[in-house]
């Protein structure tokens, strides 16, 4: 009997939006399969979750914080140089 086998396309991975590395935890199917799954399936219970990879968010976070540490020791500077 001959019939007929459709291929599907094979999906890649999602990617990090910073990095632009494979985000784990996050399965990889085609945008009809994915819209299907469950939302605690489609990300990570993490800020940013289905979008950056872990390292990126850290970096984001570190930069943040160092950011606003600038700031205190810029205003710090700024009062002891009026005295």
């Amino acid at each position: 009997k001959l019939v007929a086998h459709y291929h599907h396309k094979k999906s890649s991975a999602p990617k990090c939006g910073d990095c632009g590395g494979a985000l784990p935890g996050i399965p990889c199917l085609r945008a009809a399969q994915f819209k299907k799954l469950h939302k605690h399936e489609r990300t990570v219970s993490r800020s940013y979750g289905g979008s950056r990879c872990a390292g990126c968010v850290r970096e984001r976070i570190m930069r943040a914080f160092l950011i606003e540490e600038q700031k205190v020791v810029k205003r710090l500077l700024a009062q002891t140089s009026k005295k």
